[in-house]
């Protein structure tokens, strides 16, 4: 149950932040969408313990098929976090004060294009 709530108000989270206008808050919310997945995918492995397939040995052994479907999604996630920030970097401006400047110094605001105004 606390689970379910979990991932509950992880979707709601991420939602809400997808559908903000902000970069950043677009990639906070596909943040939340994966931990949200990746408790989603850990719950539904579920507590069933099996004994193995070839030994009767070890009745305490967990499923390892969920944690390896939740380690995937943990590295999808993080590939597809590092690319939306090299996205939003790629989309910031070089320079300091984001204008451009002429041959003589002067940036274009400032008259510096269009020849001598008088």
């Amino acid at each position: 149950m606390t689970a379910a709530v979990a991932v509950g108000v992880l979707v709601a989270a991420a939602v809400h932040l997808l559908l903000q206008r902000g970069q950043l808050r677009v990639i906070l919310g596909f943040v939340l969408l994966g931990h949200a997945v990746n408790v989603l995918l850990l719950s539904a492995g579920g507590l069933d313990r099996r004994t193995p397939a070839f030994d009767g040995a070890g009745e305490d052994t967990a499923d390892p098929l969920p944690q390896a479907f939740a380690l995937t999604a943990i590295v999808i996630s993080f590939g597809i976090t590092l690319y939306l920030l090299g996205l939003l970097r790629a989309d910031v401006p070089a320079g300091d004060g984001g204008e451009e400047e002429t041959a003589d110094g002067r940036s274009a605001a400032e008259g510096g294009e269009g020849g001598d105004e008088r």
